[in-house]
């Protein structure tokens, strides 16, 4: 995994740094203040994917903090609450959440606090206390709302998709910056945004934002097109093939 990524970034550098020699991105880096690209904009999902890292790496027009916020496509989530109910554990309550991240995590060249402060935080949804999605919370009191959010962002965590800490943005020299995004195994296909911030005295200054496509090809896309296609005829196929591994493996046994 270190190799392909300091290759990945070394490529990325070599093409960054010939680009500003000849020209080419000057008046761009000029203009905007931050320059940012991802060493691949694909992140393709094969029959063995086990994870993967993609390197984000750019360049500022001088002396500043860089932040980098990684989102996944958005949608629904349920969060049940379970308690026990005449000795059997039943859902008694849940909350229904709009507009969640499938995928989201953070990464600083200094920790958050000490280089905004919150409205700037919140209006642009930096670290998770600052994560917005709206939810059907009924009647319930914020003690309890709060509670179902953090079980949410909890789910999250538990499953690899929302950081737990926040990752480091590294400068090389004053203006180069880089930083490596983990992908896990499980990550959700979609895409995915990828915003660069620059933020100097206490105020993000400049942002640019990078689409990332996350993709299954090959076999498993096309297995994962079939099962949700022909839902009926994948689940027969799948019985057959448990019955016919299972007849295989009983036959080879009464050899032994």
């Amino acid at each position: 995994m270190a190799m392909p990524s300091k290759r990945r970034l070394a490529q990325g550098i070599a093409a960054l740094a010939g680009l500003l020699a000849g020209g080419t991105l000057a008046a761009t880096v000029w203009a905007q203040q931050l320059v940012a690209d991802l060493s691949s904009h694909l992140v393709a999902i094969t029959t063995g994917f086990t994870g993967t890292e993609v390197v984000l790496f750019g360049t500022t027009d001088g002396p500043g903090d860089v932040a980098i916020v990684v989102t996944g496509p958005r949608g629904t989530a349920t969060v049940r609450r379970k308690q026990r109910v005449a000795g059997m554990w039943m859902n008694t309550d849940n909350v229904r959440f709009e507009q969640v991240p499938s995928f989201y995590t953070v990464a600083v060249s200094r920790p958050l606090d000490q280089l905004l402060g919150r409205g700037v935080l919140e209006r642009h949804q930096l670290g998770l206390p600052q994560l917005q999605f709206p939810a059907d919370v009924g009647l319930l009191p914020p003690e309890e709302q709060a509670a179902f959010r953090a079980a949410l962002i909890r789910n999250k965590q538990r499953e690899g998709l929302y950081a737990i800490s926040l990752g480091q943005v590294a400068f090389l020299g004053e203006r180069l910056f880089r930083t490596n995004i983990y992908f896990p195994a499980n990550v959700p296909t979609g895409l995915y945004n990828v915003e660069a911030l620059l933020i100097r005295d206490g105020d993000v200054v400049s942002a640019q934002t990078t689409p990332l496509v996350v993709s299954k090809i090959g076999f498993s896309a096309e297995l994962s097109d079939f099962a949700r296609n022909r839902p009926i005829t994948y689940g027969v196929a799948a019985v057959v093939g448990a019955i016919a591994a299972g007849w295989a493996a009983g036959a080879a046994f009464r050899r032994v």
